[in-house]
């Protein structure tokens, strides 16, 4: 006989990997470039440049890519910008040629320090982590095909519903945003710009039958110069809403999103306006989506058979699907009141920006606790003419319980953090309020596994072993019986049981009384 199989597309979470490296590097002031009396700002970004698999390691290359922004030893602001290349392995124990790796990295710690005037000591310390995964094909029967034509074996067919998350969805792809930023009026034109940054919040993608829709904000906040000589320090924050479409002809609305988003470009130019004034930033942005799109089926499995004509002999082996077993997009807001003690009369906030960093998650009570700190860094004015911005950065700690019925310590989750607000405001001398809600997307699988039939095979009944079965029995339901698992016993079906008793329903309690006639089909 042959069994009809259905394949069933996975996508199996494999392993994840995380190593630490440090980046430290001396770095001379240009000559171009004015004497450094102070370090006012820093930021860094990682640059992944490559990340090849070999053997059982992930080759990473990329750089820091850093900016200073610094007070010049003869007063005004000038920022020094420079990178650190790096090449690190990473062990990822398991990883196969097929295997689809992603690397990510987090910038835990980046200092700048004054050597001199004239050279600055750059150390970093950043945390790279693979993610593995792979496609694999769970295959299961579901039924005979031609059941009993060819050689007359009547046979009886027992299936199981089987629920799998399968992949329907895994591509990656880009959209771009281009935007122009004009100045208010009681703005002055630019001169020069010193500082510059953009950030994505609030992003989310979800599909449509044929496409993806995806939007967001970019945050923009610029420091520069006004025109004209000894220009007044001038800044200027802006958030760019954006929304489109991704054709995406295998998308369908009911399939469950795990959409990631990121920004892998960004430009900003200072650009003259209609009237030759240079009044409008020229915004150029790609923000890159990893997306994966999980589809439910109800599978109906052939999980046993026999014959009441012939002897039957099958193999069976274990499948596992996965089943989704929670989507929630959790929000977690967070208020947190900072005394920013300076020596300086606060004139206002700036600027905020943040970083969400997981610490810790632990699987309890039908949750996953996520222990987390927001990162919020504060740009604030002063009254101080030489030191006109300053900085501080502070750690927020956060709890949240992601509610997830049915995690255990089995479960495979995936969680991705962002930043949906920020929000910081001064509430008198130098106390700040900050507000935040931060989204933990959150995607959990639970592997569920099965015996499944690989193969049958049907042989002429054994008839002195058919002969020592009694034609007529009374049987006691006994724990854990079926009534499939009875008329397999006894030579018989379940449909002739059920005639035979009277029943209206296949359950059955134990200490019930049955009555079975074995059967025997001709062919």
């Amino acid at each position: 006989m042959e069994l009809l199989k259905k394949y069933i597309h996975m996508n199996q979470w494999k392993n994840k990997a995380s190593t630490q490296l440090t980046l430290d590097d001396d770095f001379i002031v240009p000559d171009t470039m004015d004497d450094v009396d102070r370090v006012l700002l820093d930021a860094g970004e990682i640059q992944i440049e490559s990340a090849r698999a070999q053997g059982e390691k992930v080759n990473v290359r990329g750089k820091l890519d850093f900016r200073i922004l610094y007070r010049k030893a003869d007063g005004g602001l000038q920022t020094l910008a420079g990178s650190i290349p790096f090449e690190e392995s990473v062990n990822v124990p398991g990883l196969e040629e097929r295997d689809y790796t992603e690397t990510a990295w987090e910038l835990d710690d980046l200092s700048v320090g004054m050597i001199n005037s004239r050279k600055l000591s750059v150390k970093a310390l950043v945390t790279l982590t693979v993610q593995t995964e792979t496609l694999r094909d769970v295959e299961a029967a579901v039924d005979i095909e031609g059941a009993g034509s060819e050689d007359g074996a009547e046979l009886e067919l027992q299936k199981q519903k089987v629920e799998a998350a399968a992949i329907a969805v895994r591509r990656k792809d880009t959209y771009r945003v281009k935007e122009l930023i004009s100045l208010s009026g009681n703005k002055p034109d630019m001169e020069h710009i010193l500082w510059s940054e953009i950030r994505l919040r609030a992003e989310s993608a979800r599909p449509l039958d044929g496409k993806l829709v995806m939007e967001g904000e970019l945050m923009v906040f610029v420091i520069y110069t006004g025109e004209g000589e000894d220009g007044p320090v001038q800044y200027l924050e802006e958030s760019v809403p954006f929304s489109g479409e991704l054709e995406l002809p295998e998308a369908l609305e009911e399939m469950i999103p795990q959409i990631s988003m990121k920004l892998v470009h960004k430009e900003l130019e200072a650009k003259p306006d209609y009237d030759g004034e240079m009044r409008e930033l020229e915004l150029d942005a790609v923000v890159e989506l990893n997306i994966k799109l999980y589809e439910e089926e109800e599978v109906e499995i052939l999980s046993d058979l026999y014959s009441t004509n012939r002897e039957v002999t099958m193999e069976t082996e274990e499948a596992c699907f996965d089943k989704i077993l929670a989507k929630n997009a959790c929000k977690c807001k967070i208020v947190e009141k900072i005394q920013l003690d300076n020596g300086e009369r606060i004139l206002q906030i700036c600027h905020s920006e943040g970083n969400v960093k997981i610490d810790e998650t632990e699987i309890k009570e039908d949750a996953l606790h996520i222990e987390g700190v927001l990162e919020v860094q504060l740009l604030y004015m002063t009254s101080d003419d030489n030191e006109p911005i300053r900085s501080r950065t502070e750690m927020i700690p956060f709890h949240y319980m992601a509610d997830a019925k049915g995690l255990t310590e089995n479960s495979i989750y995936q969680l991705n953090p962002s930043i949906d607000q920020l929000t910081a405001v001064m509430m008198g001398g130098d106390v700040v309020e900050v507000k935040a809600v931060v989204n933990l997307d959150l995607l959990v699988l639970q592997p569920v596994c099965h015996q499944v039939i690989s193969s049958a095979a049907t042989q002429p009944m054994d008839v002195q072993k058919l002969q020592k079965l009694p034609g007529i029995v009374g049987y006691v339901v006994q724990p854990g019986d079926s009534l499939w698992k009875i008329a397999k016993k006894f030579h018989t079906t379940v449909d002739n049981i059920m005639e035979t008793n009277g029943l209206t329903s296949d359950k059955i309690q134990p200490g019930d009384k049955l009555l079975l006639v074995k059967e025997i089909a001709q062919g």
